[in-house]
């Protein structure tokens, strides 16, 4: 066992040195300077702009690319050893309208200006079940007053979760805001609503459909 610790915590070290290298990711203070240029510095062109929040290995940021080359995507996350997964794909197959960002969400505001993001995706994010850490949940007001910022005035926001308790949270945020939502379900792959994009799935959603998880989605505005 720790053996296999030791190689486990030696391939994350590898990750994290690796990740340092790639062109598509900016890690902390370095996005800092692309703030209000993301499009124009970053991506050299005059794009749209959609992030993938909690992004993990960033199986929806690239899949998303690959579908949408006219869009520039961003996946968000702290964890630069899962970062590496989707960067380093995007890299070998030539993906350019892809970057990673290095960050903690709370931040978001030090990295990207007002109205300058055209869509936002939350997928599987850590629910943060316990009453004492509603705070850090990624639908709390706090932090949809942020994506509210960002965001352009017809701006979107997706939500997929196999959490059926921060689902509830999440849809009960939105309507003590009064926001408009587009389209919800609770059994995302027994509805009509799947189409190529939504179809695309993670490492962790396929591990929740194998266990027979009913996958939960919402699509809402600010306006």
């Amino acid at each position: 066992m720790r053996t296999k610790q030791f190689k486990m915590g030696k391939d994350k070290l590898r990750k994290f040195a690796e990740v340092a290298t790639f062109k598509n990711v900016v890690q902390l203070d370095e996005g800092k300077p692309f703030k209000g240029k993301w499009a124009k510095e970053f991506f050299k062109n005059d794009k749209p702009i959609i992030l993938e929040l909690a992004c993990g290995k960033g199986e929806y940021t690239v899949n998303l690319a690959k579908l949408f080359p006219d869009k520039n995507f961003i996946g968000v996350d702290y964890k630069g050893n899962r970062i590496w997964r989707g960067a380093k794909t995007a890299l070998e197959e030539g993906i350019e309208n892809v970057g990673f960002l290095r960050i903690q969400i709370e931040t978001i505001l030090e990295y990207f200006a007002e109205n300058e993001i055209d869509e936002v995706w939350i997928t599987f994010p850590d629910p943060q079940p316990q009453e004492s850490r509603e705070k850090k949940r990624l639908t709390n007001p706090k932090f949809l007053e942020r994506y509210k910022y960002i965001l352009k005035a017809d701006g979107v926001m997706h939500l997929k979760t196999d959490n059926d308790g921060f689902y509830a949270y999440t849809l009960e945020q939105i309507a003590l805001l009064n926001l408009p939502k587009e389209k919800e379900t609770t059994d995302l792959y027994h509805s009509n609503l799947v189409d190529e994009v939504l179809a695309i799935k993670t490492y962790y959603e396929r591990k929740y459909l194998a266990d027979n998880k009913n996958i939960n989605y919402v699509k809402w505005r600010f306006g």
